[in-house]
Parts: structure tokens; C-alpha cells; sequence
């Protein structure tokens, strides 16, 4: 729940930012619901693509207080952040629940980020790679092949604490969900981005996206300040 109008500044500056040297990477922009119609107006001509930070699995119907992909896309989404971390825990989001709202998001033409990630708890106990695979299996529907989409590896215990787990256990996960990916989807999954999030920041965003199989990155807190998010940007 970060973003208010008075916080669209930051959005002028991260534009003016790409048009003074502009960058190859895809740049996403996944804000709160509330922001998406105004900030929509403000990135066209640029590469900034907009996402939703969840949506509903249904199209419409009576779940107050939710947002379907379908107003995500009316209101100027590309893109649609699903299964993050927060909503498992926070919310006990099911990896079946995850898969229905993947569905969800592809019938509304848009592309799914699907987030995946073990916690403490599952890192200490050796079940890391166990945990973050069964994610992956039966968070993904068989609909996604030859669809556009994302997986994001973000360890629970990393998100926004300031620790993150070191180049090889990173590169340990990513190889194993690119396993998964092929095995399901065959040429979709072995191309698929893989993005690495849990506290990304301008530091160790170089080491971290020069890993084997980090496709890009799924950028918390540092995604606030525009000086921060372009330097992130810049290193992809």
C-alpha cells in the first residue's frame, strides 16, 4: 500500500530519466489500482508498461472491495502481478487460487508475473528447491503455453528486510525453476524471464542480474524513488 497522486513526481522523473538515456530492458510499473488510470495517461510514448498488483479470479460479480484483470486492463494494465508473496501469506492464497487468477489474467489478454518463494521457516529445513518447484507446478496453468508470461523467484525471508541469498543459491533456485518451466511448457517455458525480487537495490542489482537465468528483476521498495529504480533499470 505505497502510492498516493502527490507520489506521481516520481513517475516524471523516471521519464525524464528514459528520455535522457534511454535503456533496452522492459520497464513495468505495477502501482496501486487507484493510480493506474492517471499514471496510463502519463507513460504514453514511453516504455514504461503498467501492471496490477493482484486481481480477482472472476471477471465480475458481487466481491466488494476486489478488482477484476478486466478493470486492470480498462484501466491501462499490462500486466498483472499474481501470487506474491504477501497475498499467500498475508491473505492464504493457495497455489490453486494463484493458478485460477493466472487464468483470470490471460482471458483479460493481459500477462501474468507469477510470484513464487520459500520462507525462513522452508530455507532452514533444507526444503527450498522442494517448496519453490511445487509452486511453480501447480501455480501454472497449462493455458500459458505459447502465452507471454513471468516467474518471480522472492524468498519470503529477503522481502524488504535487507538480506538477499547469495549469487549461487540464487542461481541454484533459478536453474530449478527453469527445469520446471521446460518440462511443462517445452520452447514457452524454456524462454520464459525468470525474475529474481527480495530487496533489490541499486548495490547488488548488477551481481544479481548477471546471474545464469535472472531474466530481470521484480523491484520492492527501491521501485519508490525514481534516482534508485533507474539505476536498477540501467543495470539490467
Amino acid at each position: 500500500m505505497n502510492g498516493v497522486a502527490a507520489d506521481l513526481d516520481e513517475l516524471r522523473t523516471l521519464i525524464a530519466g528514459l528520455d535522457r538515456q534511454p535503456v533496452a530492458a522492459r520497464v513495468g510499473l505495477c502501482p496501486p489500482a487507484t493510480l493506474l488510470h492517471r499514471m496510463a495517461e502519463m507513460v504514453g510514448g514511453t516504455p514504461i508498461q503498467l501492471g496490477g498488483q493482484d486481481c480477482h479470479a472472476k471477471a465480475k460479480g458481487p466481491c466488494t472491495g476486489d478488482i477484476s484483470a478486466e478493470m486492470l486492463a480498462d484501466a491501462g494494465a499490462r500486466l498483472v502481478i499474481v501470487g506474491h508473496s504477501e497475498r499467500r501469506t498475508d491473505h492464504g492464497e493457495t497455489n490453486a487460487q494463484v493458478r485460477e487468477k493466472v487464468e483470470a489474467v490471460l482471458r483479460a489478454e493481459l500477462e501474468p508475473i507469477v510470484c513464487v518463494g520459500e520462507s525462513a521457516v522452508d530455507r532452514a529445513a533444507g526444503r527450498c528447491l522442494e517448496v519453490v518447484s511445487a509452486q511453480v507446478d501447480g501455480s501454472l496453468p497449462d493455458s500459458l503455453e505459447g502465452k507471454a508470461f513471468s516467474v518471480a523467484y522472492e524468498p519470503i525471508w529477503a522481502i524488504g528486510s535487507g538480506r538477499t541469498p547469495t549469487l549461487e543459491e540464487i542461481a541454484e533456485v533459478h536453474a530449478t525453476i527453469r527445469g520446471v518451466l521446460a518440462a511443462r511448457f517445452g520452447e514457452t517455458g524454456a524462454t520464459t524471464p525468470i525474475l529474481y525480487g527480495g530487496s533489490v537495490n541499486p548495490t547488488n542489482a548488477p551481481d544479481i542480474l548477471k546471474v545464469a537465468e535472472v531474466g530481470g528483476a521484480l523491484v520492492g521498495g527501491c521501485s519508490l524513488k525514481a534516482a534508485e529504480f533507474l539505476q536498477i533499470v540501467r543495470a539490467a
